[in-house]
């Protein structure tokens, strides 16, 4: 202790430096502060490029337009008596049908696949994953009542193990629909269109910087 005292000039800089260096593995390596705050997000249905949003109610039934009636041959004008010689028939003119006119049909939101989430290891994973189409080749990716626990460098996979395989497997074969947006609430990730939801058929919520899965979902073809 006596000698801290008398070099206390060299101990406090070297503190402040050891503390420094934790500090930064903690919050910027490791990011432990995520484990204690939560990202919660509140995505709308998403937006297709036809203009459809998965909110939408179908429309009505198409409209049409009826043709006008023709003339009926009793209020055609008459003449008294027999024609002459050099007066005309007296004939209706002829009646234009106009075609009927029908509203072009309003893309529908289906789901093609969905799937439950399941918790990872020591993480918790709830809620339900949805694979939404407009009849296009446009898909979306939706979390919907999601949650699990927050963490450092979280992206959503698409791969192609199961949700409940070795942790080790998520990241073999997979594609990376981007940044975790949140860690509670409903979101929505487009799909690219060449992916083959027959092969890569589970999402998972992989943390990138430490390699494990926090949560995964099956996407079951409906």
């Amino acid at each position: 202790m006596s000698w801290i005292r008398s070099n206390l000039k060299i101990v406090l800089p070297v503190t402040a430096v050891v503390l420094a260096g934790l500090a930064f593995l903690a919050f910027g390596v490791f990011g432990v502060h995520t484990l204690f705050l939560d990202d919660e997000v509140d995505e709308a249905g998403p937006v297709f490029d036809s203009g459809v949003v998965a909110s939408d109610v179908i429309a009505d039934e198409p409209v049409t337009t009826d043709a006008p009636t023709s003339t009926d041959a009793t209020d055609a004008p008459s003449s008294t008596g027999a024609p002459g010689a050099n007066e005309e028939a007296l004939v209706a003119p002829p009646v234009e049908t106009v075609p009927p006119v029908t509203e072009a049909p309003v893309p529908q939101i289906v789901t093609v696949a969905q799937g439950s989430f399941i918790p990872r290891g020591r993480y918790s994973g709830d809620g339900t994953a949805l694979v939404l189409n407009d009849g296009s080749e446009q898909r979306f990716l939706r979390f919907e009542n999601f949650s699990t626990d927050n963490g450092p460098d979280l992206n959503v996979y698409l791969t192609t193990s199961d949700a409940n395989a070795d942790s080790g497997t998520f990241d073999d074969e997979f594609i990376d629909l981007g940044n975790l947006k949140g860690n509670i609430g409903d979101q929505n990730y487009e799909i690219p269109p060449d992916v083959d939801l027959s092969v890569y058929d589970t999402v998972v919520v992989w943390c990138v910087r430490f390699s494990t899965p926090f949560t995964a979902a099956d996407l079951v073809t409906t």
